[in-house]
C-alpha cells in the first residue's frame, strides 16, 4: 500500500516511555522475553546517547527520501522518527537539515534501515541517529510510500504510537499495549541486577548466584588438574 498517510495514530503513554527509556534496551529486551530486538546492523551513528520514544513509521523507496519530509508534519514531541526502505538501501536519506526540522518539534531520534549523512553537524546538534550505515549519497524525492503504517524491521513489525528504545547496544520496540507491562518487568529487573552486582562485588559467583552447579554437572562438565610437569597437558588426557 503506497500513498498512505494515518496522521492521528494512538501513542504510548509519556510516562510508560520515560520508564522503558530509563531501563535500556538491554534490561527492556530481557524483560519482554528477548523479543522486540531490531537488527544488529542498525547502529547509533555516534556514541553517548540513550533515548525512548513513540514511533512515527515511514516507508520510503530506495534511494528516496520523500516521505520523510512528509512525515516531518505528523511527528509531535517525544516522537522517534523510524524509516524502512522497500528494499534495501543504505544512502544517506537522512541529514542535518531534517534533523533540524525534526528538532524543532520536539523529535528525540531517528532510526533507520537506510543511511545517514551529515554526522559531524548531527553530533553538534545533539540529535541522536541509528541506521544501517553512514553515507553520502544523496537521494532523490520523486516517490510515494506510507507513513504511520505498520512496519517490518527484520522480524519485528513496528507500529506507529510503539515504543523504540535506542541506545549503544541497539534499539528495541515494545508494542504500544505493552508498554506499561513491559516497563514494570524492567524495572523489577533492574532492581534484581542491583542485588547481582553487590553479590559480585562481594565475591559471590555466577555458578552460585544463579544455581548453575547442578547444570554443569548434568552436561558432564569436568575439572582437571594441570600436568604440564609431566609433558602431557590436560587437553590431551
Amino acid at each position: 500500500m503506497s500513498g498512505v498517510v494515518v496522521v492521528d495514530p494512538p501513542r504510548a503513554e509519556a510516562a510508560a516511555v520515560a520508564r522503558l527509556g530509563a531501563c535500556g534496551v538491554a534490561t527492556v529486551h530481557e524483560a519482554m522475553s528477548r523479543s522486540g530486538l531490531l537488527p544488529s546492523t542498525i547502529r547509533p551513528a555516534f556514541p553517548g546517547h540513550r533515548v525512548a520514544g513513540t514511533a512515527v513509521t515511514v516507508q520510503c523507496w530506495p534511494g528516496d527520501n520523500l516521505m520523510i519530509h512528509v512525515a516531518v508534519e505528523q511527528c509531535r514531541a517525544g516522537d522517534i522518527l523510524l524509516v524502512t526502505t522497500a528494499s534495501p538501501s543504505t544512502d544517506g536519506s537522512f541529514g542535518e537539515l531534517l534533523a533540524t526540522a525534526l528538532q524543532y518539534r520536539g523529535v528525540v531520534a531517528v532510526v533507520t534501515t537506510a543511511g545517514v549523512r551529515d554526522v559531524a553537524e548531527l553530533r553538534a546538534m545533539g540529535f541522536p541517529a541509528w541506521s544501517s550505515g553512514i553515507s553520502a549519497q544523496g537521494t532523490v524525492k520523486a516517490t510515494a510510500g506510507t507513513v504511520n503504517l505498520p512496519v517490518a524491521v527484520g522480524g519485528v513489525v513496528v507500529a506507529p504510537g510503539d515504543v523504540l528504545v535506542c541506545d549503544e547496544d541497539g534499539v528495541v520496540c515494545v508494542p504500544r499495549a505493552q508498554a506499561p507491562g513491559v516497563a514494570a518487568a524492567a524495572e523489577d529487573r533492574q532492581r534484581r541486577e542491583v542485588q547481582t552486582r553487590e553479590a559480585f562485588l562481594a565475591g559471590e559467583l555466577g555458578l552460585d548466584r544463579y544455581g548453575l552447579r547442578d547444570l554443569v554437572s548434568r552436561l558432564g562438565i569436568t575439572y582437571r588438574t594441570s600436568t604440564a610437569d609431566e609433558g602431557d597437558p590436560p587437553w590431551n588426557a
